[in-house]
C-alpha cells in the first residue's frame, strides 16, 4: 500500500509541474467554494453559526473525497492510488504559486502597473499604492506563506496517514484544504460567521508552518534563517505565517513588509527583481523536497 501510496504522491507532483491545476470547471476546490458561498451572508447567531460551517464543511469534503478514493479502491489498489493522487494533486498547488509570483516580480521590473494588476489573484491586499520594491515583497510573502497552506499541509496530512489508508489519507487532504479555504472565504474580523474557521485554520496551520521553515532552512544550506525567523515570527497578525516568510527574508537577507501591518527583518532592504526571484527558487526548492519527503516516508514504511 505504501508504494502505491509513493505513486500517488508521484503523480500528484508530476500532474502539479505539467498541468499546474485542474480547470476550474473540474476544479473540486472551486466546487467547495461554491458550495460555501451561500453560508457567506448575515446570521441571526453568526457565532454559532460558524462552528457548524467550521464542523460540517471540511468533514463533508474528506468524506466526499475520501469516499470516491475508497470506492476505486474496491475496484483495483492501483485504482484507488491513482485517483488518490487526483486528490492530493487538486488540494496542493507549487507549480503555479511560483509561476504566478514570478509574474508579478517580472512586471515589477517593467511595468508597474501591471504588477499591480497581477497582484491580488497571489496576495489579498490593495496593491494600488504599492511601490515596485513592495510588489516584489507580496509576491515573495505569498509565495513563503502558500507553501505551508498550498503544499505541505494537505501534502503531510496525506503522507502521514496513507500508510494506514489511501481513503483516508486523501479524504484527511480534502478537509485540510477545506479548512483553508473556509478561513480564505470567511476568516475576516467583518464575517463573525467565519470565527471559527479562522481559528481551526490557525490550529491545522501551526504544525505545517513550522515544517515548511525547517524545509527552507534546509534548502537554505544553513541553520541560521529558521533560528533568525523566531524573532519575527509574532509580526503578523496570523500565529503562523511569520515562520516560513521569516526564514525566506533571513535566508536571503531581505526585508519583507506588509505597509502599516508588519516588517520582518527590517534592517535589510526591500527586495530587487533578483532577491525576489532567488526567494521564488527557494519556495520552489523547499517545495520539491516536501514531494521528496514524503515519497521517502511511504517507501521507508513499506520497507
Amino acid at each position: 500500500m505504501s508504494l502505491i501510496a509513493a505513486g500517488a504522491i508521484a503523480l500528484a507532483a508530476a500532474l502539479d509541474w505539467l498541468v499546474r491545476e485542474p480547470p476550474a470547471s473540474l476544479h473540486p476546490v472551486a466546487w467547495f467554494g461554491r458550495l460555501v458561498e451561500p453560508l457567506d451572508r448575515g446570521w441571526t447567531l453568526p457565532r454559532s453559526v460558524s462552528f457548524w460551517i467550521a464542523l460540517l464543511c471540511p468533514l463533508a469534503a474528506g468524506l466526499a473525497v475520501g469516499g470516491v478514493v475508497a470506492l476505486g479502491s474496491l475496484v483495483h489498489p492501483v485504482a484507488g492510488g491513482v485517483l488518490a493522487g487526483l486528490a492530493l494533486f487538486a488540494t496542493t498547488s507549487l507549480r503555479l504559486l511560483l509561476d504566478e509570483a514570478a509574474g508579478v516580480v517580472a512586471a515589477s521590473d517593467t511595468d508597474v502597473a501591471a504588477a499591480r494588476e497581477r497582484l491580488p489573484a497571489l496576495a489579498g491586499r490593495d496593491a494600488g499604492d504599492l511601490s515596485a520594491g513592495h510588489l516584489r515583497s507580496a509576491a515573495v510573502e505569498s509565495a513563503a506563506e502558500n507553501l505551508a497552506d498550498g503544499l505541505v499541509a494537505p501534502l503531510g496530512a496525506f503522507a502521514l496517514l496513507a500508510p494506514e489508508s489511501l481513503a483516508l489519507a486523501a479524504g484527511a487532504a480534502a478537509w485540510v484544504k477545506a479548512v483553508n479555504t473556509l478561513d480564505s472565504m470567511l476568516g475576516y474580523p467583518s464575517k463573525p460567521h467565519g470565527w471559527l474557521s479562522a481559528r481551526l485554520d490557525d490550529a491545522v496551520m501551526w504544525l505545517p508552518a513550522r515544517a515548511s521553515a525547517l524545509l527552507l532552512t534546509i534548502v537554505a544550506r544553513s541553520p541560521d534563517p529558521m533560528l533568525a525567523a523566531r524573532r519575527w515570527a509574532d509580526a503578523p497578525p496570523s500565529p503562523n505565517s511569520g515562520w516560513p516568510m521569516g526564514t525566506v527574508a533571513s535566508a536571503l537577507q531581505i526585508k519583507l513588509e506588509k505597509p502599516g501591518s508588519y516588517t520582518l527583518n527590517g534592517v535589510a532592504s526591500l527586495p530587487t527583481v533578483d532577491d525576489a526571484e532567488r526567494a521564488i527558487s527557494l519556495v520552489g526548492s523547499a517545495g520539491l523536497a516536501a514531494y521528496g519527503v514524503a515519497i521517502l516516508w511511504e517507501v521507508l514504511v513499506w520497507a
